[in-house]
């Protein structure tokens, strides 16, 4: 039963504790308090480990990336509009038949993954398309939810085409440690048939979580909003229009609520262009909102209201979004972006949004995100310098992989 000791200890749950301690046993958080309270316990010496100037908190989550596309890092260039960008991701996937299942595509999944947990991820939101390279996910050390993304704007039965990707993840073998739901696209790619198929498919238990790309560029809104501009142009050049289809004449949020899609186990990533309102009711609703803010520049779509996001009392999470359209996914630099954006949202809350409110959102919350009595020992030692005196501020301020070590971490 080792006892780590550190200059700090941020339990997440609480304020950190300077020269704190954490115990643990069997892969779980024992106890955890200050130095102070455990010299009153006279703990033998040989369960002792000082690990000196560093802050230990739990593993980070990553609520949003899609790491089947990793293999996509510096193949498609920054856009200064969305609609830009996705047209030259989807050029480069088609000029690249096959790439998604080739050694290249494993090789830059595994390395992806590897990288994640080297600068502290440990919990997972992972996007994919087309469930490739699933056997990855076991040997990484890392664990957390897939969600099998699906889309089209105009299928025949909508019903019968979210049982054939439920059918697709029910023929998934078990991966230790990851779960597997059914998620839809985004509004502008996916029939609200769709949307309430997988309402209806999670409607018995609720447990199961899903996400939804949503509120990301300023062509989502106008075409949900008045039925026209570029999306509208790009479905019809690919086929994919419904003219059955009826124009919301509201934003995403209100739209997809009108089908009941929103609740605590709806993540609800990017959100750039919502406005208050629509912040509002997803507060309301306990959807968890997942802001990616170096991604949504790389896209096209701006930084991210962060000040209103945390002011609208939505949960947060963060995310990285994929390689191909940030440089890595060092969840401490999405930190470091969110604070340069809103520096006047405390440092402590934008560090749970980026932990438990992660953990929370994907349905492990119990488990990870917070260092608690029971929870899993999923455990970071970042290296700070020994005079540090506001930890929090540091941590979001901007941490290399180099920084980071885990310490007692059993698979997460």
């Amino acid at each position: 039963m080792p006892t780590y000791h550190a200059s700090w200890v941020l339990p997440i749950a609480g304020p950190p504790i300077h020269d704190g301690w954490v115990r643990t046993h069997g892969g779980r958080i024992e106890a955890v308090g200050a130095d102070a309270d455990h010299r009153r316990e006279g703990r033998h010496a040989s369960d002792e480990v000082d690990l000196g100037s560093v802050a230990v908190m739990p593993a980070l989550v990553n609520a949003h990336t899609h790491l089947e596309l990793s293999w996509l890092k510096g193949r498609v260039a920054p856009a200064d509009h969305f609609i830009d960008w996705v047209m030259a991701h989807m050029d480069v996937r088609r000029s690249s038949v096959g790439a998604a299942n080739d050694d290249q595509a494993r090789t830059a999944m595994r390395d992806a993954l590897a990288a994640m947990r080297r600068s502290g991820t440990g919990i997972v939101g992972d996007v994919s398309n087309g469930l490739s390279n699933l056997d990855l996910l076991a040997a990484s050390g890392v664990v957390g939810v897939v969600f099998h993304e699906i889309l089209k704007f105009n299928p025949s039965d909508p019903t019968a085409f979210v049982a054939k990707a439920q059918s697709r993840i029910d023929q998934v073998p078990d991966v230790e440690g990851w779960r597997f739901a059914v998620a839809p696209h985004a509004p502008y790619s996916t029939a609200p048939g769709i949307f309430e198929a997988i309402r209806d498919l999670r409607e018995p238990s609720r447990v199961v979580p899903t996400s939804v790309h949503v509120g990301e560029s300023p062509e989502e809104m106008e075409l949900l909003e008045t039925g026209g501009g570029r999306w509208r142009e790009v479905l019809d050049a690919l086929g994919s229009w419904d003219p059955a289809w009826e124009v919301p004449w509201s934003g995403p949020i209100g739209y997809l609520n009108r089908m009941r899609f929103w609740d605590s186990r709806t993540l609800a990533v990017h959100g750039v262009q919502l406005s208050d309102t629509e912040l509002g009711l997803l507060a309301a609703r306990g959807a968890t909102l997942v802001t990616c803010p170096r991604s949504n520049v790389y896209v096209g779509v701006g930084s991210p209201p962060v000040a209103r996001f945390f002011k609208s009392g939505a949960p947060m999470a963060v995310g990285t979004d994929s390689l191909a359209s940030v440089q890595d996914l060092n969840l401490f630099s999405e930190l470091a972006e969110l604070h340069r954006l809103a520096p006047a949202v405390p440092a402590s809350r934008l560090i749970a949004a980026a932990t438990t409110n992660g953990a929370h959102a994907l349905g492990l919350g119990q488990q990870y995100g917070s260092i608690q009595v029971g929870c899993r020992a999923a455990l970071l030692a970042v290296s700070i310098p020994a005079d540090m005196v506001d930890v929090e501020q540091y941590l979001v301020s901007g941490i290399s992989p180099d920084q980071v070590t885990w310490i007692d971490s059993p698979t997460c």
